[in-house]
């Protein structure tokens, strides 16, 4: 059955973020509007890549039409410019899918950064909404799309307002594919001109492995890019421009790759490989898929960006990889089995780790605006990767007491105080709120080290078995600390008689009994030699900071947490005393103060604020009142 080309057009809505993304692109005020060409042609030669991928198993999907390419038309009379392709094609479904919806995750964080950045221009690549940038230059776009094996025609029509037209074609108007027809606006005419589209090619699109072809006034037409695989030619014939251009290209990006691995492989099987690590994290990080988006191609022919050839802890880099000995007919089972894709993806992480430890021996600074752009990424891999757990604990730069500037285990280590023998960290929201966490004050009287983790991923690493250069890793909000063995700083150690420990015995009994079973037990600290208390999980449960994340999302275990006290504290000896003196209701309100404000210090909110407000005030009236 075919469409009846003379069938009235059907009216469609924009999604909601569709419709605000194309009123920021037809009133846009960016200068760099070179930009739709490479997006359009980028379509393009993806639309040409599955084509060619599909006719693998179906080969009459290229009858006659057997060459794949891209062609640009500049009408001059008209004052159009036409990007057409003979690669898949839309049908009517999904040209209303493709380009009337956003269906990508992150749309509402894109919007919000399009519209802040200074140069907002630079985020539509990497969110790999082009299409729309078309609408920065052309004030009225006609698009007809005929899919591979269909012999029906649509097309798309839209001015850039609230919504758009979709109405069957004259199937003889494409045979194959798709034809763009910008009608330009006339600050736009320049993209009429021949040598500025073929300099917007060669700058964007020259890697671009299919050829693009300039059509002149008089209908000949001639190629306009290299259409060679970047990553087959040797790196002394690349110049660092090339690789620039190819990761913009490859990458949809308009930033500088901050490392880039360019390589082959030869032996029992031969691949070719082109990875880059971007400068700024591509929007589509936090996508909860967590999917990577390296090209998989066998033998120049594109197979897919969905092949996993990296972990989802490097999903950050981009690129391709080129199998000489995979076969064509992957399938998406036979990608997750096949032992020649696992010894690719083995193979590609192992170079990838190699080259950020050789950036990080040799370029520090370097290295360390990859971290900060991608160290809550890579973290993951520690939860993840147990082999690899060594190496990427090694690359990793940690906040810490030391000083504001991120440190590496390595470091810490070679500072051990004397007699330590273990790393501590603590985790939290942040590290400024962590500075101020009365359980690093035992370690700071002894000069001690501390991580300060403050990424939300740091509570779900550190609950694995970890430890670096033999030395364990050891939380400060969980089980017990002994700091015993290291000398205090200022070698003024308090003197710890009997009966100031009969004291401190007294008052976590009277705690302990107010507080019943708000809390699993009341202990002396071993953390705290200024605040009055502290929460703590115990050795078996989970840190504090991994309770409270779970907790947030209803996945705690409802553990209760420890309450520690300081026995030289006034406010704990006062609660020891009130209980002797048998004043047993302020002896409770001492206690519950001092859970309360052990939460506090915690960024958490009391049980019951009410209470505490009121706890607090009597606390302070009976200080006031005279004798």
């Amino acid at each position: 059955m075919t469409a009846d080309a003379g069938a009235p057009a059907q009216t469609h809505q924009f999604q909601a973020e569709v419709a605000e993304l194309l009123n920021l692109m037809v009133h846009s005020v960016y200068s760099e509007t070179d930009v739709f060409l490479r997006e359009l042609v980028s379509n393009a030669s993806d639309a040409l890549d599955k084509v060619r991928y599909e006719a693998i198993a179906r080969p009459e999907l290229l009858a006659g039409d057997e060459r794949l390419a891209i062609r640009l038309v500049p009408d001059d009379k008209a004052k159009t410019l036409t990007v057409a392709d003979n690669g898949i094609g839309m049908d009517r479904q999904e040209l209303i899918d493709n380009l009337g919806t956003l269906a990508r995750s992150g749309t509402k964080a894109f919007l919000k950064g399009l519209k802040d950045a200074k140069d907002g221009l630079g985020l539509i690549g990497q969110f790999g909404v082009g299409f729309y940038a078309a609408f920065m230059v052309a004030d009225r776009i006609v698009v007809t799309s005929r899919r591979a094996g269909s012999d029906e025609a649509w097309t798309w029509t839209s001015t850039g307002g609230a919504g758009f037209e979709v109405a069957p074609a004259d199937a003889a108007t494409v045979k194959r594919g798709t034809e763009i027809v910008l009608h330009l606006k006339e600050d736009a005419h320049k993209y009429l001109q021949p040598y500025e589209l073929e300099r917007i090619v060669r700058t964007y699109s020259d890697h671009i492995l299919f050829p693009i072809e300039l059509v002149d006034e008089k209908g000949e037409a001639r190629q306009v890019n290299a259409a060679s695989a970047l990553w087959q030619r040797s790196k002394s014939e690349v110049k660092p421009e090339d690789y620039t251009q190819a990761y913009r290209s490859i990458a949809m990006a308009f930033d500088e790759p901050a490392l880039t691995l360019h390589y082959k492989v030869e032996g029992r099987q031969s691949y070719a490989v082109l990875l880059f690590v971007p400068t700024t994290p591509p929007f589509d990080l936090a996508d909860p898929g967590r999917k990577g988006r390296v090209k998989l191609y066998v033998r120049r022919v594109y197979i897919t960006d969905d092949a996993d050839l990296l972990p989802p802890w490097l999903r950050f880099v981009r690129g391709v990889v080129d199998s000489e000995d995979l076969p064509l007919n992957l399938s998406r089972e036979m990608l997750q089995n096949n032992p020649q894709v696992i010894q690719i993806r083995n193979g590609l992480v192992g170079r990838v780790l190699g080259e950020f430890e050789s950036c990080s021996a040799k370029d520090a600074e370097a290295w360390g605006k990859i971290w900060d752009a991608f160290g809550p990424v890579l973290k993951e891999g520690l939860y993840e990767d147990g082999e690899r757990r060594g190496q990427l604990l090694a690359l990793a730069r940690f906040a810490t007491t030391a000083g504001d500037a991120p440190r590496t285990l390595k470091q810490y280590v070679a500072d051990f105080r004397p007699n330590q023998s273990e790393i501590y960290y603590l985790a939290g929201e942040s590290a400024e709120r962590l500075r101020a966490n009365p359980k690093l004050e035992a370690a700071r009287a002894r000069g001690i080290e501390v991580l300060l983790l403050s990424d939300p991923i740091d509570a779900f690493w550190t609950m694995m078995p970890q430890e670096f250069e033999g030395h364990k890793l050891r939380s400060l909000s969980q089980g017990d600390v002994d700091f015993g063995e290291v000398p205090l700083v200022d070698d003024k150690a308090p003197a710890d008689d009997g009966a100031a420990q009969d004291d401190t015995a007294a008052a976590i009994a009277a705690v302990k009994e107010a507080l019943g079973d708000a809390v699993s037990d009341v202990r002396a600290s071993q953390r705290l030699t200024e605040s009055a208390s502290c929460l703590v999980a115990s050795a078996q449960g989970r840190d504090r900071e991994l309770e409270r994340l779970l907790a947030r999302s209803q996945r705690g275990s409802g553990a209760k947490p420890i309450l520690e006290l300081n026995g030289r504290h006034p406010l704990v000896k006062a609660a020891g005393a009130a209980k002797a003196a048998g004043r047993a209701e302020e002896a409770a309100d001492i206690a519950h103060l001092l859970l309360d404000q052990a939460h506090i210090l915690d960024g958490e909110v009391p049980a019951d604020p009410a209470a505490f407000a009121r706890r607090l005030n009597a606390l302070v009236v009976r200080g006031l009142s005279p004798g």
